[in-house]
């Protein structure tokens, strides 16, 4: 009777959380306890709910119960399938209060507020680095342990995450499956994509705190800020030179491998730098000088 009262006699002690069913309150309780005592039998999962340790055997046994009608793509979990089906409606029922984002379930919600108010939950142990997200955290919990499950099949590469190893596969397949409406370029990844675009817009949001430059690229406005700490990260191996930019550093190792693989076309010499062939190329196509003014004096004789 009390869902048609409403009457909720019992309550929580630290929070003041009210229910109906004393049940209810016992889970509750273990919100602020800690207490799971419910283990999985297979694996080292302890959850407060039964009902959580049910749907936890299921990533076990495989079992997948509840199917799309439209589909037929199939879940572990019904919550799971409720989603899924948003994405055959188009609801988006979660929606951001500060700008005109939505979304098909609350979890993506609430990591999407995340990006107004900065919160970052979840912390790494090890050097104190945090994210908003928990699986940007697992992800970097790898760079500690030197942990790479994910190997390429055509060479040694290996790398943290699954989607890193996916972008690899293009390098040997030559897909590119993001293509620029403007201009025709395409590529084979988003963010480059997204760089490009601005090459169109001329948008350049990464700006300098010091001197107000701005840069279309994350990157470029790292290097340019070394221009104002006088960083200098990159070392040459035999001597103590040292670069604000890595390809300053390739440059420099050319003069003591004797490496020159910029050679001209005409008369076979060869640089160690690309820029100074191409200063090079011009002392046979541009017209000397010299050579114009004796053919002048000839004519004249």
């Amino acid at each position: 009777m009390r869902t048609h009262t409403g009457e909720k006699p019992h309550s929580c002690d630290v929070c003041g959380y009210s229910s109906s069913e004393k049940s209810n309150i016992v889970k509750h309780i273990r919100t602020h306890t800690g207490e799971k005592p419910y283990s999985c039998e297979v694996c080292e999962y302890s959850c407060s709910q039964k009902s959580s340790l049910v749907s936890h055997m299921k990533t076990h046994s495989g079992e997948k119960p509840h199917s799309c009608e439209v589909c037929g793509h199939s879940f572990s979990h019904k919550s799971n399938l409720v989603k899924h089906m948003r994405t055959h409606t188009g609801e988006k029922p979660y929606s951001c209060q500060r700008c005109k984002y939505s979304s098909t379930s609350k979890s993506d919600l609430v990591r999407h507020i995340r990006t107004h108010t900065g919160e970052k939950p979840h912390s790494c142990q090890v050097c104190g680095y945090s994210f908003s997200q928990k699986s940007g955290l697992v992800k970097h919990r790898k760079t500690h342990t030197g942990e790479k499950p994910y190997s390429c099949q055509v060479c040694e590469y290996s790398c943290i995450t699954k989607s890193s190893l996916e972008i690899h596969m293009r390098t040997h397949t030559g897909e590119k499956p993001y293509s620029c409406e403007v201009c025709g370029y395409s590529c084979s990844m988003k963010s480059h994509l997204m760089s490009h675009m601005r090459t169109h817009t001329g948008e350049k949001p990464h700006s300098c705190q010091v001197c107000g430059y701005s840069f279309s690229q994350t990157s470029n406005l790292v290097k340019h800020m070394r221009t104002h700490t006088g960083e200098k990260p990159h070392s040459c191996q035999v001597c103590e030179y040292s670069f604000s930019q890595k390809s300053n550093l390739v440059k420099h190792m050319k003069t003591h491998t004797g490496e020159k693989p910029h050679s001209c076309k005409v008369c076979g010499f060869s640089f160690s730098q690309k820029s100074v062939l191409v200063t090079h190329m011009r002392t046979h196509t541009e017209e000397k000088p010299s050579q114009n003014r004796k053919t002048e004096c000839k004519s004249e004789i």
